[in-house]
């Protein structure tokens, strides 16, 4: 019987795994009043047979609150509940990073607290519309332009945030660089048209999510500190531009340089986005010297392969791991893998579609 390397045990810098599977980060909306909860710990556990877990995206600051019930890590009260989450994650043998997602101009109002702002790079507005529990769907609107005094604040908001994820017994930190949200925004010379020293060129624009990186990793240890990447991603009314590559290789350069430890690379294209080149991903992985995490539409055999091949030494599995809580288990000994999935449930606020889907019984 084969042996797998993705099945077998990894590791991120000094941090042991119990194999290579990465349980994606996926926005499920079940943090009320923006809190994590028993809910959210149970879901957790149940998937805790994976290597890594990287948790939802959670907001740094109540800025970053764009979608309804999104959780935060900016509060006494959102340490506590996420404790919950790594205690039972922890005690069953997995290792969990949180992931620090801002939304930027990717947010609506009626999702967000009283006194926050809508902020973004440019005041350029997104095509489209989100969900609101109180008015249903709803068109973005104009984000701010953040000023100087917000750039240094979001930097701060980013780093307390990141403090208060180890507080709250997280293994590490990943910042979404990637989907469309704030710093993949200040990449875009779409998004972002500012003339100071934050746009413009590769670098200026590279430079808002690099500094936040290394204010991140000097905080907490640059060996918790990871980041997701989305080139060529299209999520959020993010069109493609020429410079593209030259900005990826550029960012990855620094981010070797920052000696993190990880880059997540996210391909959308098994949900019908543009294809991120292999060349692309070659070129990360060429710049970059610490671990590579694959996602996007991935089965045992394609992981297997790319792990093999050096291109990554984590593969991520994001929807697989909604209806097969059981995963790793189910991959480990062939079994079937379920087919039940209830996408019309992926957002919804209780259990329903969320920690109801059974393991497998042989």
């Amino acid at each position: 019987m084969k042996e797998y390397k993705l099945l077998s045990p990894g590791k991120i810098e000094k941090l042991s795994l119990q194999n290579r599977m990465v349980m994606s980060p996926m926005t499920r909306c079940r943090a009320i009043g923006n809190v994590p909860n028993e809910l959210i710990a149970a879901y957790y556990e149940q998937r805790s047979g994976a290597g890594l877990i990287i948790t939802e995206g959670t907001s740094p600051s109540p800025n970053g609150l764009g979608y309804a019930r999104i959780p935060g890590i900016f509060s006494k009260e959102q340490v506590e509940g996420w404790r919950k989450t790594t205690t039972v994650v922890h005690k069953k043998g997995a290792k969990i990073f949180i992931q620090l997602m801002h939304t930027g101009r990717i947010s609506q109002r009626l999702n967000m607290p009283e006194g926050s702002r809508i902020l973004a790079p440019s005041a350029v507005k997104p095509a489209g519309q989100m969900w609101t529990d109180a008015e249903q769907m709803q068109d973005f609107p104009v984000p701010n332009a953040m000023s100087a005094e917000e750039l240094q604040q979001t930097k701060t908001e980013f780093v307390t945030a990141a403090k208060n994820a180890i507080e709250a017994g997280f293994d590490g930190v990943e910042l979404h660089g990637a989907n469309g949200y704030l710093l993949e925004q200040f990449l875009s010379p779409v998004s972002n048209i500012r003339t100071d020293t934050y746009g413009g060129s590769v670098i200026n624009r590279s430079r808002f999510v690099l500094e936040v990186v290394a204010a991140v990793a000097e905080a907490i240890g640059k060996d918790k500190t990871g980041i997701r990447v989305s080139p060529y991603g299209v999520a959020s009314d993010m069109p493609h531009y020429p410079q593209i590559d030259a900005t990826y290789n550029y960012l990855s350069e620094q981010l070797n340089l920052l000696d993190i430890a990880y880059i997540h690379i996210v391909d959308h294209s098994a949900m019908g986005a543009p294809e991120v080149p292999l060349a692309s991903k070659e070129m990360i992985r060429n710049n970059f010297k610490n671990t590579i995490i694959l996602s996007g539409g991935y089965d045992k055999e394609r992981a297997e392969a790319e792990i093999e091949s050096g291109l990554g030494d984590l593969v991520a599995f994001g929807r697989p791991f909604i209806n097969n809580p059981d995963l790793v288990e189910r991959l480990k000994n062939n079994w079937p893998l379920a087919t039940d999935l209830k996408m019309d449930l992926f957002y919804s606020a209780d259990d329903k579609g969320y920690t109801d889907y059974p393991v497998f019984k042989a």
